[in-house]
């Protein structure tokens, strides 16, 4: 890796024989002459160290200029290296230099050989930081992995969907995934990501409907400290963390539309700008998205950008909900009771003939995630060695719940609101999940009918 350092010093022959040893020494360099354009130059570009002189055109003795410099290269940037140099050196500039943010201290002319490891030492010792910052804030967003069991591809609902996985997990298209919640589209994403090319970098999850429009770029770009009133310090935005990598944007239909020209850009050309900076900096990802929502008719709604919608709609992956994959139902169910049976240190090894007939028959509202959470439940009242159906607390059979009017259901025993919501389950059923569909048939706005859908937990 060839490190760039900036070079400070009003002496225009220092500048140029330190440039020719750093690039001897193997380093970039670019040097300016007085304190507004190495602030200047540390605005525009990326720099690793700034290796500077303390004494500039006011006097040569003092090192106030210099001194007052690395407090403002602090204030743009908490972290770069800074090596102080002077040909007036005494202890006391030395200490007031290190006081006010110097990494390091070296007298004029200085030994090639001294500076060289002190740039190495510094600049390793940034890279480390760099490895930990990194990996605290990856460690930081990366989603709860306990729902990661193993894929069930024996229906072929899904061996369909895992056919189109095989032939694009590879490439570097950009990927929507559909399907109810539940459906497993995050693990999907994720199994994308370990089947590609950027398997060895980072994947990194990102819920977009838990992000305000407020904190949109500082999440997703990152800010500079100062750049409003609660930034602190600075911070690395999703784009750069996955850098190499896949981003994946869960809930993507949320992203408020005053902000998806931003997201539009970075995905056109790599671009973006952190905020409280006009530095531009590039992220070389590889995006999938997901939604439960109808993209396509936010579109016509003017709600979702459309040519947001084909950037992020290369591919489209629809992932079928659990009811449409009875074939997968008793594989599923019985890796769901190995998992909580060794998590809870319970001796349950089977599920009962009547137990898996009520799995089979349930509709699954909830679809892979309910069954897992059932299922974890189940293991937990069981008083048997194996689950029996009343341990799985399923009390209606398909039958009962394919119609509102179905006389088996007794509406009375529901207050208002889990009447609204046992409708709500019914009609979706009934429109195999088409939000819109069962949104026009129950007379709400789709606005409204979404958030029941949250309200709800659908």
């Amino acid at each position: 890796m060839s490190y760039k350092v900036l070079l400070a010093d009003d002496d225009r022959n220092v500048l140029s024989a330190l440039k020719l040893q750093l690039k001897i020494s193997g380093f970039q360099s670019a040097s300016a002459s007085r304190p507004k354009e190495v602030l200047l130059a540390l605005k525009e570009s990326d720099f690793d160290l700034v290796l500077m002189d303390l004494n500039y055109q006011q006097d040569t003795t003092s090192g106030s200029e210099g001194l007052q410099l690395i407090s403002d290269i602090r204030a743009l940037d908490s972290s770069i290296p800074i090596v102080a140099m002077t040909g007036w050196g005494t202890i006391d500039i030395a200490v007031d230099a290190m006081r006010r943010g110097a990494n390091d201290f070296i007298e004029k002319p200085c030994d090639n050989n001294r500076l060289n490891n002190i740039l190495n030492n510094l600049l390793a010792l940034r890279q480390s930081q760099l490895r930990t910052q990194r990996l605290e804030s990856e460690n930081a967003l990366l989603r709860d992995e306990s729902s990661t069991d193993g894929w069930v591809c024996k229906s072929k609902a899904m061996q369909s969907v895992m056919k189109i996985v095989e032939n694009v997990a590879e490439t570097d298209i950009n990927i929507l995934i559909r399907g109810e919640n539940g459906t497993g589209k995050s693990q999907l994403a994720k199994l994308i990501h370990a089947q590609s090319a950027r398997s060895k970098y980072s994947f990194i999850a990102v819920n977009m409907g838990a992000i305000s429009e407020a904190i949109f770029e500082s999440e997703l770009f990152g800010h500079v400290k100062g750049s409003f009133t609660d930034a602190k310090s600075n911070r690395i935005g999703r784009f750069e963390l996955a850098d190499s990598g896949t981003l994946f944007m869960d809930e993507i239909a949320n992203i408020p539309i005053s902000q998806q020209q931003k997201l539009l850009r970075v995905l056109e050309n790599g671009e973006f700008e952190k905020l409280g900076s006009s530095k531009s900096q590039h992220a070389n990802v590889r995006l999938i998205s997901a939604t439960n929502a109808e993209l396509d008719h936010l579109v016509e709604l003017k709600q979702f950008r459309q040519d947001l919608y084909f950037r992020v709609n290369s591919i489209e992956i629809i992932l079928p909900p659990l009811r449409d994959r009875q074939e997968d139902i008793e594989i599923l169910a019985r890796q769901f009771l190995e998992k909580h049976s060794i998590k809870y240190q319970r001796e349950i090894s089977d599920i009962s003939s009547e137990a898996m007939e009520s799995l089979r028959h349930y509709s699954w509202p909830g679809n892979v995630r309910e069954m897992d959470h059932l299922i974890e439940r189940a293991v937990l009242m069981s008083t048997d060695t194996q689950i029996q159906a009343s341990d799985l607390l399923l009390k209606q059979e398909p039958s009962e719940l394919l119609e509102p009017g179905g006389s088996n259901i007794d509406w009375t025993e529901f207050t208002l609101e889990q009447a609204e919501k046992k409708l709500i389950e019914l009609v979706l059923r009934k429109h195999n999940g088409n939000a819109k569909e069962a949104a026009t048939s129950l007379g709400y706005s789709r606005s409204a009918f979404y958030r029941r859908l949250e309200k709800f937990g659908l």
